[in-house]
């Protein structure tokens, strides 16, 4: 990162957070020609008696060194088997390429199913044709036991042994959705925020869906988010007024679920809540586009909105907002939210190479009060010592960086040149 004089150094920083940018901005990760955008995993549910596999993504910044390690929220997919490769992908253009922040960046935790028809569906229901067969409605009913290896196995499972921050997102589609609501309706504090594709509330002709509102009624919902999506499930004549008043048995889908959002609708659990009907979508396609509107909506909060003035001349008016920026985003997920450690360093370099050395020195001992052990921080405040003639703190700033990792890139070059 540095070799011989200050002005290279200035060069050097600057084309390095440059490629970091660019790094942090492609793909996914390679290893052996094969493209990797997770690893299986599984745990063991006693209360299941089966072991269950996970499908994990880590965020890129995951594989940075140097830098110290980030706890991030996390997300979880039903039908992951399904969805997991779609979703990866989504949340890696909304929270790490060309720099977006429209979501934060996230553990996605897919969850493949082994019996979808036992662990999706709340309540055992009757034969019904033509939904509910002989052999689903034998099945049926699992749901409770499978929220149960959510809350008290796999969750912990997966804080234990992953960088989670306490903030989860549940995604589910048709059955999955169904799950969602059962979830969002008897455990609601399980997760923060929900997101219900085209769900089955049709279910057990419609009880779950009168048991669902019966149960919110009585709730209030104030820190808990919900985005519920809706298919075009009808036939061509048929439009969602005259729906309504159907009583053919293949609308019962959607008139479940209309249902449910007219009661959603009323405010009275005081639910952040937004409901999208997608008129050009199946049951089928839905699920995509349904998840994209569904974390923009409730991930509204994250984005961070500088103009390109505003970043190419950067200064403390700038960084004072995008400290209240952080406040805020703290504040909506329930946790503070540490300032991003490479952002205050790229920023710290942009203003000393501006001449703006309160500001730099500032934001460099800022990285080190929130990074403490991160050698790259000590690294940074040691460049803004030597460039400003500081010889005994750039000296004792490089000596913590080698305390912290000996092999840092440079540092005991340029220790070793300003010790002679």
């Amino acid at each position: 990162m540095i070799t011989t004089d200050f002005a290279t150094v200035k060069i050097k920083k600057i084309l390095f957070f440059g490629v970091l940018i660019l790094i942090t901005s492609f793909g996914f990760a390679q290893k052996n020609n094969k493209i990797e955008i997770g690893i299986v995993d599984s745990v063991f549910s006693k209360v299941l008696n089966e072991n269950r596999k996970v499908l994990i993504h880590l965020p890129k910044s995951t594989r940075l060194t140097g830098f110290s390690k980030q706890k991030y929220p996390v997300l979880y997919l039903l039908d992951g088997d399904v969805h997991f490769s779609s979703v990866v992908g989504m949340m890696e253009q909304l929270s790490e390429m060309n720099g977006n922040t429209l979501c934060p960046e996230m553990i996605i935790v897919g969850i493949p199913n082994t019996n979808r028809g036992r662990d999706l569906t709340p309540t055992h229901s009757d034969i019904d044709p033509p939904f509910v067969t002989k052999d689903l409605s034998e099945q049926s009913g699992g749901g409770e036991k499978f929220a149960a290896f959510l809350e008290k196995e796999l969750i912990p499972f997966i804080d234990s042994k992953y960088p989670t921050a306490p903030y989860r997102t549940l995604i589910g589609h048709s059955f999955g959705g169904l799950t969602v609501m059962n979830i969002l309706t008897n455990h609601t504090a399980l997760f923060n925020s929900y997101i219900a594709i085209d769900p089955s509330m049709w279910w057990d002709r419609q009880n779950f869906l009168k048991e669902t509102e019966a149960k919110l009624r009585t709730k209030d919902l104030v820190n808990t988010s919900l985005f519920l999506g809706v298919a075009n499930t009808m036939d061509e004549n048929m439009n969602l007024v005259k729906v309504r008043n159907d009583t053919n048995v293949m609308t019962k889908h959607i008139r479940s679920i209309l249902d449910l959002n007219d009661f959603l609708g009323d405010k009275k659990t005081h639910l952040n809540y937004q409901y999208k009907y997608y008129k050009d979508d199946s049951h089928g396609s839905v699920p995509l586009i349904a998840t994209y509107d569904g974390l923009r909506f409730i991930f509204a909060f994250n984005q961070l909105k500088l103009t390109i003035g505003e970043q190419m001349n950067f200064n403390k008016a700038v960084f004072s907002k995008i400290e209240k920026h952080y406040e805020l985003v703290s504040k909506h997920l329930g946790y503070k939210v540490t300032l991003p450690e490479a952002m205050v360093n790229s920023y710290g370099y942009q203003s000393l190479v501006s001449k703006n050395n309160e500001l730099a020195g500032y934001l460099f001992k800022m990285n080190v009060t929130n990074y403490p052990e991160s050698p790259n921080t000590y690294d940074s405040l040691a460049d803004f010592y030597e460039a400003n003639g500081d010889k005994k703190n750039a000296v004792a700033n490089y000596q913590k960086v080698l305390t912290l990792d000996k092999d840092f890139p440079e540092t005991k070059d340029k220790l070793e040149r300003l010790l002679k």
